[in-house]
């Protein structure tokens, strides 16, 4: 089937999205009939992607259609069941690639929600109604506060490892011992006790940070909202947008939107993505406010992000995007300077960061990414970061024929202060440092071309390039580039790309993506877990899963 990330607090079928001034109430109420695809029930809360995709929505609305929101309760609409987790019944019957974009999206939709208490000034607080287990403790976990009910049974549990023979795979592991500094050794009872822990327990743990009686529970709810609503803040006055629905065409060979268009290539295994750069500069703040949805970087941003999440979950096979740009690189230079000279506007700084975050999602896609400049292009500033994303990049040497008879002068590539700290990788560092790690002089060098438009042998000199062929070798040498790529491994390709493209430091995303999803992924695979007697296959069958006792 083909997945629609489409949707908006009108159709969902599994969250309530309720907002009152500055206080916002995400209500997880899952519909048992509304699994995105047939086979299985969302009983108890339990969700799967049409869940999460949902919940992605809402957080990218109380951001941009409520900056004014402040507190946000997660809680559940069940009486007595806050979440019992992924479906373990569309995880037994999904095909691997299913489980692992599954598991993707559901880690950058956590990540978006701290990214919110991060920069949004949005504080979440996890009001558990009931028991939260395996991925409903690690919606909690991504929160910044956690309330437990303390009625004599309701816990907070990951009882993947013991029960399912699995990983609680959305960063549950990570944030319990890096974000809630849960030590190790209780980390690991938490981890392989299947009942979980409740009560003063959980407090002393560092798994919640409280427990309140039913008969207390909401009013010490409200209590941790006034408590955040207290002060002001520089977006009390803000006015929301409207995220429109996108103007999207999709066909066979190409998925089409205004700013942004993608190529499909079965023969080659190859999606080439044009993005289009800004045909001006707002003239201020009101004037961005007033675009709305359809201010330049909001939109392309909206689109490009559209676009990677169906190319991952629908175009398995298409295994390597190429990254083109189109435009005028003098007005996207302008344009990066209208946007950090008005970064105090609430929309301006959302919109920044709703374009990293979508970087990231680029950084973390299992696909090859070539970058291929070319007169015409626009690799200027905030669109040069998907050149330094790129595995490798191409910039044409001179200019072609058809080029002269356009009037098109040689590509270049022009670094902005966009690219000196605004868009930072999951690793903390900007593409421009991951790439020059442990270079500082080339680091340097590099970061005093700020604003000089580069031609090829100017870039290549200064790194920022792999290869500049000339007129006379320009096609000859893409097409050999995307005939290796389809020639090899892709499984080798993922691994090796994952491994090149965080260098540096080691956070909390990145070891939830480099560390904690490989190893899920992998063991998603294996026997212990997905074979005929493995855990997963054979929870709620009354039989016991027989396990491969061999560590290797």
């Amino acid at each position: 089937m083909s997945v629609n990330f489409d949707t908006s607090p009108d159709r969902y079928r599994h969250w309530r999205l309720e907002v009152d001034g500055r206080t916002a109430r995400l209500i997880l109420d899952v519909d048992e009939e509304g699994g995105l695809v047939p086979g299985y029930e969302l009983k108890q809360n339990s969700y799967d992607l049409g869940v999460d995709i949902e919940l992605y929505d809402a957080v990218q609305r109380l951001r941009f259609e409520h900056p004014r929101v402040r507190a946000v309760v997660v809680t559940s609409g069940k009486d007595r069941m806050f979440c019992a987790g992924a479906n373990i019944g569309m995880l037994a019957g999904s095909a691997h690639s299913w489980k692992v974009n599954f598991c993707k999206f559901t880690n950058e939709t956590r990540n978006g929600i701290e990214d919110a208490s991060a920069h949004s000034g949005k504080t979440f607080i996890a009001a558990l109604n009931g028991p939260a287990a395996g991925g409903g403790y690690e919606v909690a976990l991504a929160c910044d506060q956690i309330v437990l009910v303390d009625d004599g049974s309701s816990a907070v549990s990951l009882p993947e490892v013991p029960l399912l023979g699995v990983l609680p795979g959305t960063g549950g592991l990570t944030r319990m011992v890096d974000k809630r500094r849960v030590r190790r050794d209780l980390a690991d009872v938490f981890a392989t006790r299947t009942e979980g822990v409740r009560g003063q327990t959980a407090v002393d743990w560092g798994l919640v940070d409280a427990t309140v009686p039913p008969s207390r529970f909401h009013d010490a709810i409200g209590a941790r909202v006034a408590e955040v609503l207290g002060g002001q803040d520089r977006r009390d006055g803000a006015e929301g947008i409207e995220l429109t629905p996108l103007d999207r065409t999709v066909g066979e060979d190409a998925i089409r939107y205004p700013h942004v268009r993608c190529e499909l290539d079965a023969a080659t295994g190859s999606a080439t993505i044009t993005v289009r750069g800004p045909s001006g500069v707002p003239g201020g703040v009101a004037d961005v406010q007033g675009q709305g949805a359809g201010f330049w970087l909001l939109a392309v941003t909206r689109e490009l992000d559209d676009l990677i999440l169906r190319l991952r979950a629908n175009e398995l096979e298409l295994g390597t995007w190429v990254l083109k740009t189109e435009g005028d690189p003098g007005t996207a230079a302008r344009f990066d300077e209208f946007m950090l000279a008005h970064r105090d506007h609430w929309l301006v700084e959302e919109t920044l960061h709703y374009y990293k975050r979508t970087l990231k999602r680029l950084d973390v896609s299992s696909r090859s990414l070539f970058a291929v400049i070319e007169p015409g292009s626009c690799f200027t500033g905030a669109l040069a970061e998907l050149a330094l994303a790129a595995d490798r990049s191409y910039l044409l040497d001179g200019v072609r024929e058809e080029d002269e008879e356009a009037g098109l002068e040689p590509a270049t590539l022009t670094l902005t202060a966009m690219n000196l700290g605004p868009l930072p990788m999951g690793n903390g560092l900007t593409r421009l440092a991951a790439r020059f790690y442990g270079r500082g002089d080339a680091l340097e060098a590099a970061v005093q071309l700020e604003g000089t438009p580069l031609a090829a042998r100017e870039a290549e000199d200064a790194g920022l390039v792999t290869f500049i062929p000339d007129d006379l070798d320009w096609d000859e040498e893409l097409r050999l580039a995307l005939e290796e790529r389809a020639a090899f491994s892709p499984d080798a390709l993922s691994g090796m790309e994952a491994s090149h493209r965080f260098a540096g430091p080691e956070t909390i995303e990145t070891k939830i993506f480099a560390r904690l999803a490989a190893w899920q992924n992998w063991i998603f695979q294996r026997p212990n877990a997905a074979g005929p007697e493995g855990a997963l296959r054979r929870y709620g069958s009354g039989q016991r899963p027989v396990f491969d006792r061999k560590r290797v």
